[in-house]
């Protein structure tokens, strides 16, 4: 009669390990949104407890037929077959869940992951639009130009890791399969406001390196155009301290 029941659980360990894998493993899932990736890794964690809860009842199981193989062999023996073939299915459940439940978190981090740099680069995107908005209508002095100009390169010398880090998440994903409508749209939206705004924010830097450019070789000209009075000037207040006739002056300073 024990051998009986044990035979009948190992039926029914045997079956329900081929329900779980209809359940958990057989399934063709499409992960089109947030809300189904982030299910489908919960319900593979509870599928990952449920398989590993009834560790202890295969062990129970191992030792009760393993007890009565020792007490009657006869009785016993197909018991073990049994057993060991239900321990072997068990033990590829367990390895198979545990990898694709490591695959979904894998994958759920990599959409956090890409979320996080978007959220980055998207701040800093906002950043780079308002110093480029602060260019505009400055006021014509060289201190003004400059602080500008430097404001606006020191944004654009941001580095480009975390745009690398954008594509290869992204990629990633879209080739999994796994949110690539939602991913190809997230991703096109920031390459066109990336590539918009860093046209502008170049052409922008461009415009005031050449007007810093202009402001500074016209002050220099006015400088020079000074010195210049200053010293004729001083010329002329000689010559009339002098009383020195003006057709006795150099042409130039008649």
């Amino acid at each position: 009669e024990k051998a009986v029941n044990l035979k009948k659980d190992l039926a029914e360990m045997q079956e329900w390990m081929t329900q779980a894998e209809e359940e958990y493993l057989e399934k063709d899932f499409e992960y089109k949104s947030p809300e189904e990736l982030e299910n489908a890794v919960e319900e593979m964690k509870r599928a990952k407890e449920d398989v590993l809860q009834k560790e202890v009842r295969v062990k129970i199981l191992k030792d009760n037929i393993k007890m009565l193989a020792a007490k009657v062999p006869s009785s016993g023996q197909d018991l073990v077959t049994e057993l060991n073939l239900v321990l072997e299915n068990y033990q590829l459940l367990c390895n198979r869940i545990r990898g694709k439940c490591h695959t979904l978190e894998e994958v759920w981090s990599c959409w956090i992951e890409l979320l996080q740099y978007l959220d980055l680069e998207t701040a800093w995107l906002n950043n780079l639009e308002e110093r480029v908005q602060m260019t505009e209508n400055l006021p014509d002095k060289l201190d003004a130009i400059n602080d500008a100009l430097e404001s606006l390169e020191s944004v654009l010398r941001h580095p480009a890791d975390n745009r690398t880090q954008i594509r290869e998440l992204g990629q990633t994903l879209i080739d999994g399969g796994i949110l690539d409508d939602i991913i190809s749209e997230k991703l096109e939206a920031f390459n066109a406001r990336y590539e918009e705004l860093s046209h502008l924010a170049v052409s922008r830097q461009i415009a005031l390196e050449q007007q810093l450019q202009t402001m500074r070789e016209t002050d220099h000209m006015l400088q020079v155009l000074q010195e210049n009075l200053v010293e004729l000037d001083r010329q002329l207040t000689s010559y009339l301290t002098d009383r020195i006739d003006a057709f006795q002056m150099p042409q130039e300073a008649q």
